[in-house]
């Protein structure tokens, strides 16, 4: 099965870890804990994976380490899958 590859727009000191919905193909995500030493990355992907419900170590930063928009790989899910929770998503407008 191939990686599939989501697109993430974070905000770290969120206040709690949450996805917001998604515009463009881009999934909106929160997470608590701040942009220091990575740990807004490791939250982002803990949250990924746990809205896809796989482990952890199945999701992979692919680019956007410092940077607010992030790629993550995740492996062990169908791409259908992922479509179909991204369409579940609620669809942010005039952000």
């Amino acid at each position: 099965m191939e990686d599939v590859i989501l697109s993430v727009r974070l905000t770290p000191r969120g206040g709690r870890d949450a996805v917001i919905g998604a515009k463009d193909g881009v999934v909106h995500l929160r997470v608590a804990a701040p942009p220091v030493e990575g740990r807004a990355n490791r939250a982002c992907a803990a949250l990924v994976a746990s809205a896809l419900k796989v482990r952890p170590g199945q999701v992979t930063l692919l680019s956007g380490e410092t940077s607010r928009s992030k790629r993550f790989a995740v492996s062990g899910v169908a791409p259908e899958e992922t479509a179909h929770w991204l369409a579940t998503l609620p669809s942010l407008s005039g952000e």
